[in-house]
């Protein structure tokens, strides 16, 4: 039984892989079709410019017999759209080096509305990289994902551990507008302690690459006392743990040496040394 389990098992997951196969290679079809359309679009608008209005006119005729002829999905929004790609990114092989069959069309309509090419470069790459929907996009770009880790490598220094850059990983602020929380919450660690936990999977997207939860109210002991971590991470590219004391106050100088002894007594007590 066994045995036939493992073989339905194979055959279930040769037919996912060629669905999805088959998805990116539609995807990617698309992708340059769209930005095909654009250009042809551009062309056609430079054949006319003597007219004013032209290319709205344009437009309007090309959406209306597009859709006449094929149905849906052309609308003159969606067209201006094809335009822009295409005035955003005129050498496609240049664009496509990014890999198009993980860009989503609604991913790529978000990144080509950015001004900035370095900015639309980032989050082009960490599209391919991490798989991101078109919601977390989005949400990173609300939240000034790039900015925000640009500030941070702007205000280090460039020592790197190994060779990894530790501004990539650290953003200063940290925006965790999901959580819904009132303004105040001065004395109620707990409260933002079980929103972050019940949103983990959205914090560890605001906390960066490479993160994964590990525990929280973590006991760390001494011979005498006891003490509980609020949150703890372990990040596998930088290879160490994140502590996380949570505070709803102005931070004063009794914490961060409070947070200073968790640190030296986790690094202590709980990493595991070779």
């Amino acid at each position: 039984m066994s045995d036939k389990n493992s073989f339905f098992s194979e055959i279930c997951e040769l037919l996912i892989q060629a669905r999805t196969n088959a998805f990116k290679a539609v995807n990617t079809i698309m992708v340059q079709t769209y930005w095909q359309i654009g250009k042809r679009i551009i062309e056609e608008e430079q054949h006319g410019q003597s007219r004013a209005g032209y290319g709205k006119f344009l437009i309007a005729n090309l959406s209306r017999h597009l859709s006449d002829t094929l149905g849906k999905g052309f609308s003159e929004a969606n067209l201006w759209n094809m335009k822009q790609f295409y005035q955003t990114f005129p050498d496609f092989d240049q664009f496509s080096t990014h890999n198009v069959a993980n860009l989503s069309w609604t991913n790529i309509r978000l990144i080509m509305r950015l001004d900035d090419s370095k900015e639309r470069d980032y989050y082009i790459q960490e599209v391919h990289s991490h798989n991101w929907s078109s919601r977390v996009l989005e949400r990173n770009i609300k939240s000034g994902y790039y900015h925000r880790l640009l500030s941070t490598q702007q205000a280090t220094s460039e020592t790197k551990l190994e060779t990894l850059n530790l501004s990539q990983f650290i953003k200063d602020p940290y925006i965790a507008e999901f959580l819904n929380l009132p303004e105040n919450l001065t004395g109620k660690e707990s409260v933002l302690e079980n929103a972050l936990i019940g949103n983990l999977q959205h914090f560890l997207l605001e906390l960066g690459k490479g993160f994964s939860f590990v525990g929280r109210q973590m006991r760390i002991s001494t011979e005498t006392s006891h003490f509980y971590v609020d949150l703890v991470f372990y990040n596998y590219l930088l290879k160490c743990f994140v502590v996380i004391d949570l505070k709803t106050t102005k931070l004063n100088h009794a914490d961060i040496g409070q947070m200073d002894m968790y640190v030296r007594m986790f690094d202590a007590l709980k990493t595991q040394r070779r």
